[in-house]
Formats: C-alpha cells, sequence, structure tokens
C-alpha cells in the first residue's frame, strides 16, 4: 500500500483532536464535534472513551494534552512519487483541486512507461486551455444546480445551441473522452465535451428533470478461477452493477450491466481476460465477441 493506514480517517480524527487541544483545553462536547466530523459516525464509541478515559494516553482529564506541538503528517518519499506520476495525466488539470506540481520529486512513473491497447487516439484535447475552462464551468454547474447554455458543433459540422441543466459527466475509457448528461433540453441531454464551442450560465429558469439515463443491458459470463480470475474481474468490473453466483468449483457465473452505447468497450474489456471468461448470453453480444476474434486473426495471418 503507498498509503498506510496511518493517514486513514482514525489517525487523522485523533490528529484534529490534538492540534484542538495544543490551543486550549478540550470539553466533552467539542471533543465529540471533532470526532463527528473528522470519522465516521460509530467512531465516537471507541474514539472519544479511549482519549476521555486517558487509555491512549494523549488527552489528561482536564482536556489538555502532553504533547508540546501540533502534530504533522508528512507524505512519505514514495507518496511523493506516486502524487507526482498521477499529477502527470492531463486529465488532473481538469480539476480545480488537482495535486500540486512538486518540482524536486522523481515520478514513480510517466506516461511513456505504459501503453493503453484498445482505445482510440482521438481523445478529448485535456491540455487545451478553453476545454478546461469548459469543464470547471460545468463542474461548477453540477455542484450549484444551475443551468447552462451550451453551443457544441455536431458530427456534420453544423452548430447546435441547447440549454440544459447538467446532472453528471460520464468518462468513455474506450473514446478517452468526456460526456455532459442534462436534462430539460428536447433537443438532447448528452453532449461531448470536446465538441463544445462556447459554454456560458444561463440566465434561463429551468427546473431540474430526471436524467436521460443511457439505455443498459446486460451480458452472462462464465468464469474459470485461475491465475487469480475472480478478483481481478471483479476489481476490473467494481464500478459496474453486477451479479456473481458460484457453480461448482472455480466456475462462476457473472451478470454485468452496462450501457449500451459503451457495447465496444465492453467487448474489449471481456476479451482481455482471455479463456478466463466466456460470453453465454446474449447470443448476438457473443458473436460480437466472435467477429472481433475473426478480425483479429485476420490482420494476424
Amino acid at each position: 500500500m503507498i498509503f498506510s493506514e496511518l493517514y486513514s480517517a482514525y489517525y487523522n480524527t485523533v490528529a484534529a483532536v490534538l492540534k484542538a487541544a495544543c490551543g486550549h483545553p478540550l470539553e466533552k462536547g467539542e471533543l465529540r464535534r471533532i470526532i463527528g466530523e473528522k470519522a465516521f459516525g460509530e467512531s465516537a464509541l471507541n474514539i472519544a472513551p479511549a482519549l476521555a478515559e486517558e487509555r491512549w494516553q494523549l488527552l489528561r482529564a482536564d482536556g489538555t494534552t502532553p504533547i508540546a506541538h501540533a502534530p504533522t503528517m508528512p507524505l512519505t518519499a514514495l507518496q511523493l512519487r506516486w502524487l507526482k506520476a498521477i499529477s502527470l495525466d492531463p486529465r488532473v488539470r481538469l480539476f480545480p483541486e488537482a495535486v500540486p506540481d512538486l518540482p524536486d520529486v522523481e515520478p514513480l512513473f510517466t506516461p511513456e512507461d505504459y501503453t493503453v491497447f484498445d482505445r482510440y487516439a482521438d481523445g478529448d484535447p485535456y491540455a487545451d486551455e478553453a476545454y478546461i475552462r469548459h469543464f470547471r464551468l460545468i463542474l461548477r454547474a453540477i455542484r450549484e444546480r444551475t443551468p447552462l447554455e451550451i453551443e457544441s458543433a455536431t458530427g456534420r459540422g453544423s452548430r447546435v445551441r441547447r440549454c440544459l441543466m447538467p446532472e453528471y459527466l460520464e468518462y468513455s475509457e474506450k473514446d478517452d473522452k468526456f460526456r455532459l448528461i442534462g436534462s430539460g433540453c428536447r433537443w438532447g441531454n448528452t453532449i461531448n465535451l470536446g465538441r463544445i464551442l462556447a459554454c456560458a450560465p444561463s440566465e434561463r429558469l429551468l427546473e431540474p428533470g430526471p436524467a436521460a439515463r443511457p439505455e443498459q443491458a446486460a451480458v452472462e459470463l462464465e468464469l474459470r478461477d485461475r491465475r487469480n480470475a475472480l478478483e481481478r474481474v471483479m476489481m476490473h468490473f467494481a464500478h459496474f452493477e453486477k451479479e456473481a453466483e458460484r457453480l461448482d468449483g472455480d466456475r462462476y457465473r457473472l451478470r454485468v450491466i452496462y450501457d449500451r452505447e459503451d457495447e465496444t468497450e465492453m467487448v474489449i474489456r471481456i476479451l482481455a481476460f482471455g479463456p478466463m471468461l466466456r460470453v453465454t448470453a446474449p447470443e448476438d453480444f457473443a458473436e460480437l465477441i466472435r467477429e472481433r476474434l475473426r478480425r483479429q486473426k485476420m490482420f494476424l495471418s
């Protein structure tokens, strides 16, 4: 683990308590408030008594602490190198809370150290200033629930202007593109961010409505748990709705729900597991697998 348990919610909670106690004696109410803000709901049942009863010997009975200086939790060299590596991903710069530059830190790895297969090469222009500005404006509008006026280009080169309520952003790993999913526009509620020409807050009163969800489909798979395949598959499809059932021995049945428009991406994901994963239904999805294998064989011959 690059980030150890020393940086978990419990350690950060106790650090916050000690930082406050270095300035003034803590009363029980303030102690409970800090724990409630920093940790989980049930944490007060463990942390508060351990501190108040001096079992952890970090707080005295009068609410003061024997610690002279407020605790600090600096990152290790390995953690800084990992953060530096993540900061090199151009998508990180889309978010205002981006990782700092860390100019004196050597990255743990760089984009040149790995290659991504089966992904289109015309991804979104993440370094483009206009794209970054549009992304951040949309992100703020989603958080603040404010409508947007968006002008975008169509696939045929014409321009479309729409007013919609932004609901959420989607990222396609296959296309390497972001999509905005909105509501309240009869001309369409899905917009590729790379095609946005202009974006601004709208003065119109637009009531939020149900977001247009993409059409969903399901694929049934049979898995052979060899070479830790079950764990790898469950992690790979962690963000998908799914069901898993053990058949016998090392055989499992999986049912994965996905967006129909991302069907090609699902084919690529399943093929990545080779003979460990087999499509059992539906038949049209199995035919997509066979067709892609036939094409690969043709290119190799």
